[in-house]
């Protein structure tokens, strides 16, 4: 119930005129003294809510004495509201469109919270219209993957590397093994996440799990590139220890202390060695 009361809310009811009207769908008609019993609004504020349900169309008054109040059905009052839902995003995308033609794009947007930075991720993946390239850790990889085959499916070239989760797919899909995901996620200080779209538009993300996580996108060309190419980097590293061998790339980090600093992103005091 408490579910319900939340989603009605996001429709614009107040937390009263939520109540009140799921009271009135469970048993009407009642009267106002009656129904503030029942779903637990203040009788000092019973009225006002009934005349605030009123003029939304939720309700309808019975002629009576006293007056008793009943529901609109549900299912009709939903139709109603997803009808002015509809003709108000009809009207909104036209007007603010044309609102914002000559302005200039922000450079860079910043997205702050887990829940919005991916939601940023998603929208991204779901607007492409001809590449992907991404670089994504677990949970969020498997999270995209029904919006990343969505995007296949509209002829989208997907990219990817993967940390976490052998068994997903995100398009070409290269799984970073060659360094442990803890290591790079102890320099970086958390999960670096970068989706690259159409070769116009980037999200750096970097998913905490300690403090809030953030985001920037931007169309820069500068940064698009820069993205683009890293994960492309990481992808040819991938490739390069599959046909090589970790062996390989562990003799080559323990021949070569100095990229101990590449790996771990920990530089030997300087001042030391003097």
């Amino acid at each position: 119930m408490e579910k319900i009361m939340l989603e009605i809310q996001k429709l614009g009811f107040s937390q009263y005129e939520s109540k009140a009207y799921v009271s009135l769908l469970q048993q009407a008609p009642v009267t106002g003294y009656e129904l503030s019993k029942r779903c637990g609004v203040p009788r000092s504020m019973i009225y006002e809510v009934l005349n605030k349900l009123s003029e939304r169309g939720a309700i309808y008054t019975l002629p009576s004495e006293p007056v008793k109040y009943s529901p609109v059905p549900a299912k009709e009052l939903l139709k109603r509201l997803r009808r002015d839902v509809d003709a108000t995003f009809a009207f909104l995308d036209q007007s603010l469109a044309a609102l914002g033609s000559n302005n200039e794009l922000a450079v860079i947007a910043r997205i702050h919270g887990r829940e919005p930075v991916f939601n940023e991720l998603h929208s991204l993946v779901e607007s492409s219209k001809s590449e992907l390239w991404l670089s994504v850790w677990e949970p969020q990889a498997t999270l995209l993957s029904q919006s990343v085959a969505c995007a296949e499916e509209r002829g989208v070239n997907v990219c990817s590397i993967v940390f976490g989760n052998a068994a997903c797919r995100l398009g070409t899909t290269f799984h970073h093994d060659y360094m442990p995901a803890d290591v790079v996620k102890a320099r970086i200080g958390g999960q670096l996440t970068l989706a690259v779209k159409d070769r116009q538009e980037v999200i750096i993300a970097n998913f905490l799990d300690h403090g809030a996580s953030w985001a920037v996108k931007t169309q820069d060309p500068a940064l698009v590139l820069v993205a683009t190419e890293y994960v492309r980097h990481d992808i040819m590293i991938e490739a390069v220890m599959r046909h090589f061998g970790a062996d390989k790339l562990d003799e080559l980090l323990r021949k070569q202390p100095e990229l101990h600093a590449v790996v771990t992103g920990k530089f030997k005091d300087r001042a030391k060695k003097q």
